[in-house]
């Protein structure tokens, strides 16, 4: 069996009064992500850690935000689309681990079902998927609620003959 690494982080700017959309869960709050898409941090961070562990580049490259047919949709379908991309190369997913920063709101009441959406959307089992959550602690943009970062490493394989 092959096997291999990726690593992924993603950033969207807060803005008052948008939607806020993380693993594919509306959350309560009154500031969100702004994108091209839904701004779903933790997806495009998975997205990318999938696309660079398989060595196809990043979210960026296959899904241009200059692209309409990319506005307003949900990040999970372009999840789907990576998991696509990498099986192609004979890859499927082992694993993702991923880590929320964000001041508000607190994400533990939402993380079980993010872990199912991401789950669903990459074909897994949703004891496969980790999702963890930090605070800038007040500091920096994240701490004065500008922004939201997420970090996500995943394990993908090939059976080998």
């Amino acid at each position: 069996m092959k096997i291999k690494v990726g690593f992924g982080f993603d950033v969207h700017q807060l803005k008052d009064n948008h939607p806020f959309i993380v693993g594919g869960v509306k959350l309560d709050h009154h500031r969100g992500a702004f994108g091209h898409s839904d701004a779903d941090v933790l997806a495009h961070a998975i997205c990318d850690a999938l696309l660079g562990a398989a060595n196809l580049g990043d979210i960026g490259h296959h899904f241009k935000n200059t692209d309409e047919r990319w506005r307003g949709i949900s990040s999970l379908i372009l999840l789907q689309k990576c998991v696509q991309l990498i099986g192609e190369k004979g890859y499927s997913v082992g694993n993702i681990d991923a880590m929320l920063c964000l001041e508000a709101p607190k994400i533990k009441p939402y993380i079980d079902e993010m872990r199912k959406n991401i789950a669903e959307a990459i074909g897994g089992d949703i004891e496969d998927i980790s999702i963890k959550a930090t605070t800038g602690e007040t500091m920096g943009y994240v701490g004065r609620e500008e922004g939201v970062v997420a970090y996500a490493v995943c394990l993908i394989q090939k059976q080998q003959a």
